[in-house]
Parts: C-alpha cells; structure tokens; sequence
C-alpha cells in the first residue's frame, strides 16, 4: 500500500474512530477523582512516565475514600504495565485514558478500562491529571484542522466571503455595493458620474477589505486566501492593495468565475479541486471520491452500487474496489451465536434499536437447536466494513456527512462502494 493511500486511511478511519472514542469518553463520569489521563510528548523517555506514575500511586494512598482509592490505584497500575510494552515513546507522543467503568450492576462492580491513543499529531504538552472525567479537550484540539484557507468571490456589485478547512467549505458573509452601472443616469456629466461611482466602488472595497480582515485574520486566522469573480474587478482590488497585508501577502490564486458572492464561493471551491489547487485538503479529496462514485453510479458500466447487503456481498467476493461512507452514519452489525449449538446469526440495525433488538433476539428460540441461551455482540457498522476492505485489499474512506457530497451520500443510505469488476449476484 502506498504512502499516500495509507496517510488517506489515517485521515479517514482513523480520525472516525479517534472521534468516536472521544464522544464515548466525554460521557463517563467517575464516582470521585478516578479517572486517569496521561499525555506523554513525544521526547519524554517512557521510564520517567512510570516513574512518576508510581510516585502518584503511593501519593494515592491517602484518599480517604475506600472505592476512590482503590479504582486510583488500580487505574494507575494499569496503565504502568501498558506503558511497560513500549521502549521508546511513539514519534507523536502517547495518550492514554485509564478508569474504573461502570457495569451497570451497581457500585463497586467497576471494571477498570484502558484507552491508548497514539494522536495524529505531535503532543504538545505533559499531562497528568486523576479527575472525575477524561481530560479530552487537548487531543479534540489536534483533530481540528488548523490549516484555514479564506475564499473572496468579488466583482462591483458583489462580494462574497468564505472559508475552506480540511473536510468542509462554509460562506460566511455577502456584502453588496450599492454602485451604479457603467451607463450614467439622465443630467448627469459622463465625468462627475464616473467619478461619483470610483468614490461608491473605494468605499465598497474598503468594506470589503474590513469585513476581510475581520472574518479571516481576527476570527480564522487563516493561511491564505484565493480571489476570485467575473472580470477584471478581483485583479484591480489586488492591484490597488485594499487588502491587509496580512492577506495581501499570502494570495495562493486568482480565478476567474461567472458569479460573485456566495454563489462564487461555491464556484471557487468547485475550480481549485477541478484544477488541483489545495489538492492536499480533505475536502478535495473528499469532492473527487463522490464525483467518482456518482458518476459510476449513473454509467452503464454497473460499478457504482449502494445498498448496504449488496456492498458487503461484493466485499465478500472481493469485488470492491473502494468504500465510501459518512461519518453519521448509525448502524450497528449485532452478531448473535447460540451456545449450546453455535448456530449463528448477524443483522444491521440503527444504533438506536439495538437495545430492543438484543431483547428480541434473546426471547426467540434458536433456529437450529430451539435454545434460549445466546451470546451477543455489537460492532460498528465502519468498523466492520474496515475488516473486510483489509482481508480483500481494497479501500474504505469515511467523509463528512454535512458537506455537499457527504449530503448526496446520504440519500443513498450513507454508504457507497466502486467495484473492480461487475457482478451478477449484485444489483443496486
């Protein structure tokens, strides 16, 4: 696998999973200062992590509450021995959340869970804090893409303002100029008309030059900016430096486009992934995977398929080429196996029946043996489609559920697949 397609499965799978288990995490609340969190930059040698995790342990021994102290000390030791199997720190760091965890049979029947995390960015800070919650706020941090690009869609009448992060583009403002056209109005000299609009056309360019620097210096502090609109409007407000220079001084590209203000926007995203520009942002990549699927979808050549027993069919056969599916979405594999005969059974579900669908399945008979006695479990419908593109070697990319193309995805039940070749038994 390549460099590029393995980077592509940390941006995607990964960082689904990560934000998964931080979601989970900020749920868990202790009975009392119990819950371990640890962020280990990635310089400080494991031995001094333990080291000082021991020291905590002992210092642990003075809380006055039985079940605190305990679950502390447990939680602590615990997560000594996981760091025992590293011998050097990982290159972005560690960070790991460890605690008592209710089994939901009453007080004193937790168990004791550990949560590793090697983050997709270098931790920057050494943290250790036992609290009544996980301390998550820090790694959230690393998962907001910090790389903000500012989009100006402008030409007399018009200004349009928006922003470009890693998996999704926002307009953020329209401003209007108010400025006359080109042809003067009756009793009025062709000179002081003209001049009349020059002052009209400064004044709207310093408006949008303030509202520029509000929106992408002082609130997104962005990395650059793209301009662009219909004719020579954009060229002429760069030329003339109404911009900070901030802004100014960090123009990526001009394009030109038929429309200004927020329907602009929209065109600009659409030209610099067409054209390649910021191609490395997740939101290109996002865009060419959908346009890709939709249009196989709609070609005679049957390679586009959604439905999802049709995609884990062809996942089965090794057929699939690439997966893609929204962050959002909500289903749950539940295997069911009897144990008295081993008879076993699967069903996906939203994860908001599970609860009464495991009562039903346990009230049934097996189908094989007639018994009552079964073992459950439940896996993330993301989870499982990712065990089976890795057994066939084929590709699954999770994208944004609140973007266009994550939005068109969704109307065909979140989930899509590309074949590498058609199948019979596989209709979408």
């Amino acid at each position: 696998m390549s460099k590029e397609t393995t980077q592509s499965k940390w941006d995607s799978v990964k960082r689904y999973k990560l934000k998964k288990m931080l979601n989970e995490l900020s749920k868990i609340s202790g009975h009392g200062t119990e819950l371990v969190t640890v962020y280990i930059p990635p310089r400080r040698p494991i031995f001094d992590v333990i080291s000082q995790l021991r020291d905590e342990a002992g210092t642990a021994s003075n809380i006055k509450s039985d079940l605190t102290r305990t679950h502390v000390q447990d939680a602590l030791s615990r997560t000594i021995e996981y760091l025992k199997l590293y011998k050097t720190t990982p290159e972005n760091g560690l960070v790991i959340f460890c605690g008592a965890l209710s089994t939901g049979k009453g007080l004193g029947t937790e168990k004791i869970e550990i949560f590793p995390v090697i983050p997709p960015k270098p931790v920057q800070i050494q943290l250790y804090r036992c609290d009544d919650h996980f301390w998550i706020d820090h790694i959230k941090d690393m998962l907001k893409d910090d790389r903000v690009i500012a989009i100006l869609a402008l030409d007399t009448q018009e200004a349009g303002l928006g922003v470009l992060t890693g998996d999704r583009w926002e307009a953020i403002d329209d401003l209007t100029s108010g400025v006359a056209g080109k042809h003067r109005q009756g009793g009025q000299s062709a000179r002081r008309f003209e001049r009349l609009r020059e002052n009209d056309l400064n004044e709207f360019y310093h408006r949008v030059a303030d509202r520029a620097q509000t929106i992408f210096v002082d609130q997104y502090k962005v990395k650059g900016i793209i301009v662009g609109g219909p004719g020579p409007t954009k060229e002429n407000f760069l030329r003339e430096e109404y911009l900070d220079y901030r802004l100014q001084n960090n123009v990526i590209s001009t394009l030109d486009t038929s429309y200004s203000g927020e329907e602009g926007v929209r065109e600009i995203v659409d030209k610099i992934n067409d054209q390649g520009i910021m191609s490395e942002y997740r939101l290109m990549e996002e865009k060419k995977l959908v346009k890709r699927f939709m249009s196989e979808v709609h070609s005679e050549s049957g390679l586009g398929i959604y439905g999802l027993m049709d995609i884990v069919k062809a996942l089965q056969s090794g057929a699939v080429d690439l997966v893609i599916v929204t962050d959002d979405v909500s289903v749950v594999r539940i295997t069911t196996t009897c144990k008295k005969c081993g008879y076993s059974s699967e069903k996906f579900i939203d994860k908001s029946k599970v609860f009464a669908e495991k009562q039903e399945i346990i009230s049934d008979p097996c189908k094989s043996c007639q018994g009552l006695d079964y073992e459950t479990t439940e896996q993330d419908i993301v989870d499982y489609l990712e065990e089976l593109t890795t057994m066939t070697g084929s590709r699954i990319e999770v994208i944004s559920g609140k973007t266009e193309e994550g939005m068109q995805l969704s109307s065909l039940g979140k989930i899509g697949a590309i074949l590498r070749f058609r199948t019979k038994n596989i209709t979408s």
